[in-house]
């Protein structure tokens, strides 16, 4: 028998009735929005085109009949799409592979970062992998490694979405993770994060660092920056100045941003001209720059303006600090980066009083005051009520000078209560004075700090020492910890500490804790279950010692197993 059946019957939702009963006029002349309009409004609102309809049929099975059709004809004369050119190959990263062990652990790290939380928001014994990511990626970074390729994907969708891991994603990902990320626009934010991997070129090969820092993507050439900058610091100023007026503001604030590291005389007469660029924040980070620099003009200019305003009073009882704050603030001011407008609540006068001394060298200080030595100094009473803003902004230059000796006077000894220490009772401004010591002299002041004060007020002081904590630290930490178990109060109120625990102690500690995860008989005093919960958080503190313990293990090359890993003094929580 022949199949007399057309195409379009076939096709048409009517498919199985005859030919003679699914004849179809020719609707080709029809446009195929007319089609969709009459199917979205219905037949009866909107009358199928007139082309379509044939005698004795009904409208919405001509309607129908007439879509299946042009169907047939659309798919019949769709062009092939042109293929699109196939990317460059990817760049060959030339660090070492992981071990696979660490590969397996990664895969572990990755997968977990979303797991939900336990029923009821308890965090039950099990280490909390997500915390442990950034310390991995860390570790792995400073051994070297290259990321490998099945983890790509994973890991920058990790960095995605957390802004902390990023820094050490991108260095793990390297050149290959950079690659990658122009392919996904999700990933976009690894073009403009922070740098990974090593230099892309070779930083004496003026013409090939020409072209990329021409051309190259934005991480491309802070990475080149810092590169060139390593080998000499003339050549990367150059490199800067080259496209500076062409830059945008954004960028050129982040250029700025990386000459903190490795700042020196050399770089004053650019930050000088920076001084005078149309972006408010630019010049606010060169003044914040040269003032770092205590030779530098801009520092003279600062500290001839402060020394007017403070001044030794002999008039008294005995010898105090006279203060007369600033009238104006003059253009001159205002380029060598002094704000003019106050935030709310701020006068105007101590405002700029604040920043006058914060960007004035600190030497400039015991020869204005009677020759006297800081110590001496900061315990000179302050005419006025003028104490506590004069000290924080010695505070403040004493943070962006890195100046550990005046440092270690305002924070005085960890004995003295915050509150009527020399310096400022801030737990964060003291924490920024800490980072200014050395990483064993910030350990010891800290652990002082919380056997004389507790946990409770430590945990931003905390988040400045090196990981893994050094032992004086480690064993105040564990000593109050266990003070406040036996005291019968919950955890929960040091949580944060407990979780920075977790991260920072020393993995060795584990030994020691274990005594502590037994559950303690219940005092009459104690709250009701506290024990459990204390017992609970210290099993899981030991679960993560050791898991971190083993990460290490796994990370180590053969020739280093059982060493400390190479970053490990330098981090910090």
């Amino acid at each position: 028998m022949t199949d007399t059946t057309t195409t379009a019957d076939r096709t048409s939702p009517l498919a199985g009735e005859t030919a003679a009963t699914a004849t179809v006029p020719d609707a080709g002349g029809t446009p195929w929005e007319d089609l969709v309009v009459s199917a979205l409004l219905g037949t009866d609102r909107r009358t199928p085109p007139a082309g379509i309809l044939a005698p004795g049929r009904d409208a919405p099975v001509a309607l129908l009949d007439a879509a299946a059709l042009h169907t047939v004809r659309r798919r019949a004369g769709l062009l092939p799409a042109r293929a699109a050119e196939r990317p460059e190959p990817a760049p060959r990263d030339t660090r070492p592979p992981l071990p696979e062990p660490a590969r397996q652990r990664l895969v572990q790290l990755l997968a977990d970062r979303a797991a939900p939380a336990g029923a009821g928001g308890r965090r039950g014994t099990a280490p909390d992998l997500t915390e442990l990511l950034p310390q991995w990626l860390a570790t792995a970074g400073a051994y070297g490694y290259r990321a490998p390729a099945s983890v790509l994907p994973a890991l920058l969708d990790a960095a995605r979405a957390r802004t902390d891991l990023r820094p050490g994603a991108l260095t793990f990902a390297g050149p290959r993770g950079l690659w990658l990320a122009r392919l996904n626009p999700e990933w976009k934010f690894a073009l403009r994060g922070a740098p990974g991997g090593s230099a892309l070129t070779d930083v004496h090969d003026k013409e090939a660092v020409g072209a990329l820092w021409q051309e190259g993507l934005f991480v491309e050439r802070v990475t080149l920056l810092a590169a060139v900058r390593a080998a000499g610091p003339e050549a990367a100023l150059e490199l800067l100045a080259s496209t500076w007026p062409t830059e945008r503001a954004e960028d050129r604030l982040m250029f700025l941003d990386s000459l903190r590291t490795g700042l020196s005389g050399v770089d004053e007469a650019f930050l000088e001209q920076a001084l005078s660029d149309r972006s408010r924040n630019v010049r606010s980070t060169a003044a914040e720059l040269l003032s770092a620099l205590p030779q530098s003009a801009l520092a003279g200019r600062m500290a001839a303006r402060a020394v007017t305003c403070v001044s030794l009073d002999r008039t008294g009882d005995g010898p105090a600090i006279a203060v007369e704050a600033p009238h104006e603030c003059d253009t001159d001011m205002q380029r060598d980066g002094v704000v003019a407008t106050p935030p709310a609540g701020r006068g105007e006068r101590s405002w700029w009083l604040g920043q006058l001394v914060e960007a004035a060298p600190l030497g400039v200080w015991p020869e204005r005051l009677g020759g006297r030595a800081p110590e001496e100094i900061v315990t000179l009473p302050v005419r006025d009520g003028w104490q506590d803003e004069l000290h924080a902004a010695w505070c403040r230059a004493a943070v962006r000078q890195r100046d550990a000796h005046w440092s270690r006077v305002l924070l005085g000894p960890p004995s003295a209560s915050p509150a009527t220490g020399p310096g400022t009772s801030s737990f964060a401004e003291r924490a920024k004075l800490l980072a200014t010591l050395e990483g064993g002299e910030r350990a010891e002041w800290v652990a002082a700090f919380i056997a004389a004060h507790g946990l409770s007020e430590a945990f931003q002081l905390l988040g400045v020492c090196a990981v893994p904590w050094a032992d004086p630290l480690g064993r105040a930490v564990v000593d109050a910890l266990d003070i406040a178990r036996d005291a019968g109060s919950y955890p929960w109120s040091f949580s944060g500490v407990m979780g920075l625990a977790e991260r920072c102690l020393n993995p060795s500690e584990a030994s020691r804790l274990e005594l502590l995860t037994a559950t303690p008989d219940e005092t009459e005093a104690a709250s009701p279950g506290a024990g459990g919960y204390w017992s609970e958080a210290f099993q899981r503190l030991v679960s993560t010692l050791r898991l971190r313990a083993t990460m290490q293990a796994e990370l180590a090359p053969p020739a280093r197993r059982g060493v400390t890993p190479p970053s490990a003094g330098g981090r910090s929580c």
